[in-house]
């Protein structure tokens, strides 16, 4: 059984392939690396790609893939949009995340990329509506300096001005790290209040998905 990864950065497929081998070693992951995805929903927004988006999904489930993850926060939507469009079930891999966090109470939103920003609020008030929790305290921080960073290849300068955006956090209940770039900052940060990442969850729920799919098959 095969499922597949749509990535806009080639960063993402080590880290995923580390988690199957730990946690999934029977699932076959195929990867899929579009940078150019990001690049123009950064340019003119994620609705300018989401032709593209749907057609990546749709070559991904034809090639035999049971189910698609998409790893990238800001294109998401268009994602799992194009699941429902061509019959293949894709989640978006901050979708675990963001139902725990709504959960938690108050919730602290870090992103290195603006562009990531309102696809994460749009989330996380389709989950607190999904849970019965409309009207959900969200707070959104922009970590000034990192995704210049991250691009520029220095992805341990990017970390640690992530976490030290994490640890300049009080008034929240659980801190959401929006994109899967920063997940390695929480095993450098101080806080004592909880911090979600999405790589880990987004994959068993992925996996789940994929085998559920197939079972029905």
């Amino acid at each position: 059984m095969t499922l597949a990864l749509l990535h806009t950065s080639p960063v993402h497929v080590p880290v995923f392939d580390a988690l199957r081998d730990t946690d999934h070693p029977h699932i076959a992951l195929r990867h899929a690396v579009r940078e150019d995805l990001l690049a123009g929903a950064v340019a003119a927004g994620p609705e300018a790609v989401a032709a593209c988006v749907a057609a990546v999904v749709a070559e991904l489930a034809a090639e035999g893939a049971a189910a698609v993850l998409c790893t990238c926060s800001t294109i998401g939507a268009a994602a799992e949009a194009a699941g429902a469009a061509c019959g293949v079930p894709v989640l978006r891999v901050d979708r675990p995340m963001a139902a725990a966090a709504v959960r938690a109470g108050r919730v602290t939103v870090l992103a290195t990329l603006a562009a990531t920003l309102a696809p994460t609020r749009a989330l996380l008030a389709e989950e607190a509506e999904a849970a019965g929790l409309p009207g959900a305290d969200v707070r959104t921080v922009l970590v000034e300096g990192a995704w210049e960073r991250f691009a520029a290849g220095d992805h341990d300068g990017c970390l640690d001005l992530v976490a030290a955006a994490v640890d300049a956090v009080t008034e929240a209940d659980v801190i959401v790290l929006a994109q899967g770039s920063m997940a390695a900052a929480t095993g450098r940060t101080t806080t004592v209040l909880p911090v979600l990442s999405s790589p880990r969850p987004g994959l068993t729920a992925a996996v789940a998905m994929a085998t559920a799919t197939r079972g029905a098959r």
